[in-house]
Parts: structure tokens; sequence; C-alpha cells
């Protein structure tokens, strides 16, 4: 596997893993009760405790994206 083969699999992986975080965001922003109602039936908690929840996990999965897709992408591309 050679490193053009590389870059390209990591510019494929972060473009489809930033849409997925953003869709979810966008999921939340404009169906957020939705999202709460149907998940209050299966976890028991106050919406500010599945709000702060749900945009905690949208900073783990921007952390997680950045870290294992943007940066290793960013690197090949220094070393091309």
């Amino acid at each position: 596997m050679d490193i053009e083969t590389l870059r390209t699999f990591f510019l494929w992986c972060t473009i489809i893993n930033a849409g997925l975080g953003i869709l979810s965001f966008l999921a939340f922003v404009f169906a957020g009760d939705f999202i709460y109602k149907v998940h209050s039936r299966w976890f028991k908690m106050p919406k500010e405790a599945f709000t702060a929840s749900f945009y905690s996990m949208i900073g783990v999965i921007k952390l997680i994206v950045i870290m294992l897709n943007l940066v290793p992408y960013i690197v090949l591309v220094i070393m091309g």
C-alpha cells in the first residue's frame, strides 16, 4: 500500500465521519425534542442531562475524527 492510497483512504474517512457528525448535530438541532422523547422512554433523565450528554458525545466524536482521521491525512499530505 503506497502513500497515495493511504492519503485517499484517510481523506474519505475524514469526509464520511465529519459528515456523519454534522448530520447528528443537525438532527439534534432540528429534531431534538423528538430524539429526547424517544430516548426518555428507555432512559429516565431530565432534558438538561440529555442535552449535556449529547453535546459531550458530539465533542468526543469530533476529537476522534480529528485525531484518527484528519491528523493522519495531514501528515500524509506533508510527507507526500
